[in-house]
């Protein structure tokens, strides 16, 4: 495999795995600070309130995008193992 080869193989490995990511990290993210912004305006300083709504939000972004990650990571899968040399034999 030529040094390119590799270089690309691994942007590839990089960028499904930010894909991969980015819908559970960003919901997180999300409903942490629209969270935050409720404490903030309420005065609750509670710190484990945030824990369940983020656990829940999570947990749908997961189920929702599940199917799409799993096809994202079945494919990169499928392409990287197509793309391996392998001696006959």
């Amino acid at each position: 495999m030529t040094p390119e080869g590799v270089i690309e193989l691994g942007q590839r490995a990089l960028e499904v795995t930010f894909l991969v990511a980015a819908p559970v990290l960003l919901t997180g993210l999300a409903v942490g600070l629209l969270v935050s912004v409720f404490q903030a305006a309420t005065q609750i300083n509670e710190m484990t309130l945030s824990f369940i709504p983020k656990l829940l939000a999570m947990l749908t972004a997961l189920v929702v995008a599940g199917p799409w990650m799993l096809s994202l990571l079945v494919d990169y899968t499928r392409r990287l193992l197509e793309s391996l040399p392998f001696a006959p034999g």
